[in-house]
């Protein structure tokens, strides 16, 4: 369930209330640390005594050796089956930290309050937790979901304008792959700032929670959400692996260029939908320099995502403005002609 919170997040202190927690173990980064927590407790009537959990930001963080820190934490401190774990963050915090819970003494319970764009639509929503395997994205997590979802738009005054524009990547991606007036609402925006971009959400996250609910375990439709992610993703891991890491909706916004033309190439869209899309993204989106990837590279990410099966590369792509196919099969030839006309873009 997914609730926004009002100023004093009384919905927040009714569900803590309701509840028989053992503890409260609140993990944050050191920005939600700095800028969120404080609107937290401030807000948070509880008798129930708390421990912070902090963690360093940044993808680089979301691995088997910070979760091992966190699991021996909890023991140390003796979490057991009812205690509580608040993920005050963006979607590192809310894929680790569901994450922890998740697999601690099998299952502890846990609550999502988002702090970003990226976390508020999309990240924090679904019951995916995850960590990163050397540089494979998400390769290791479960399908579990929070107790709630607390959503705190307020919380997006405290984001730089990158991070505002990376979280509005996952918004038009709901709006292609399965909204068409939802995606033409968010491209007349002309300046990305919060109060273009409040409107939207819950729009963003109905989509998001709608295609969750048909589809919990990936098996069909909820594939559709990776519109984006399997060139995205690729690239996200190679700059990571590289030491030069970038915002996940700057890759995903590469992904989704370099996608809409592979779908234009597989003939599942027209050419002048793949170049208004394209034109679109590009209006929002800095270029990635991805010239130092090799196709070789990123086809050997590729063979490894997590939607491959019988040795194939499987795509989930746009069939038009606001709809989408999963698990279509691309020939190698077309992946690499997508990536160089994304190498291209630069120049042009």
């Amino acid at each position: 369930m997914i609730t926004l919170l009002d100023p004093t997040f009384s919905q927040l202190n009714e569900f803590l209330h309701e509840k028989s927690f053992s503890k409260i173990f609140i993990l944050v980064d050191e920005n939600t640390h700095e800028y969120c927590l404080p609107v937290l407790l401030g807000n948070m009537e509880t008798d129930l005594g708390f421990e912070i959990l902090e963690i360093e930001a940044g993808e680089e963080m979301k691995n088997i050796q910070t979760a091992n820190q966190l699991w021996e934490i909890l023991t140390e401190m003796q979490a057991d089956r009812k205690a509580l774990v608040i993920n005050l963050g963006g979607g590192v915090i809310t894929d680790m930290g569901g994450f922890v819970a998740a697999t601690y003494k099998r299952g502890i319970p846990f609550i999502n309050i988002p702090t970003t764009l990226l976390s508020m639509c999309d990240a924090s929503i679904g019951g995916k937790t995850g960590i990163d395997l050397m540089h494979y994205k998400n390769m290791v997590g479960t399908f579990t979901f929070p107790e709630r979802i607390f959503v705190y738009p307020k919380f997006l005054e405290t984001l730089p304008f990158k991070e505002l524009r990376s979280g509005f990547a996952e918004m038009l991606k709901h709006g292609l792959i399965a909204d068409k007036i939802h995606w033409e609402s968010l491209t007349r925006i002309n300046k990305l700032d919060i109060e273009g971009i409040i409107p939207h959400i819950e729009t963003s996250i109905g989509i998001k929670q709608e295609v969750v609910n048909k589809d919990f375990q990936e098996k069909n439709i909820r594939k559709t959400l990776n519109f984006g992610h399997t060139i995205g993703h690729a690239v996200e891991s190679l700059c990571l692996h590289q030491g030069n890491p970038v915002l996940h909706g700057e890759a995903v916004a590469m992904g989704m260029i370099a996608e809409t033309h592979l779908a234009y190439l597989e003939e599942l869209i027209s050419e002048e939908d793949s170049t208004v899309i394209i034109e679109c993204l590009q209006k929002y989106y800095p270029y990635l320099d991805i010239s130092d990837f090799k196709d070789e590279a990123i086809l050997d990410l590729l063979w490894n995502d997590k939607k491959n099966a019988d040795r194939k590369i499987n795509f989930s792509l746009i069939s038009g403005i606001g709809s989408c196919v999963f698990d279509h099969q691309c020939s190698e030839e077309n992946i690499s002609k997508s990536l160089d006309f994304y190498r291209k873009l630069i120049n042009a």
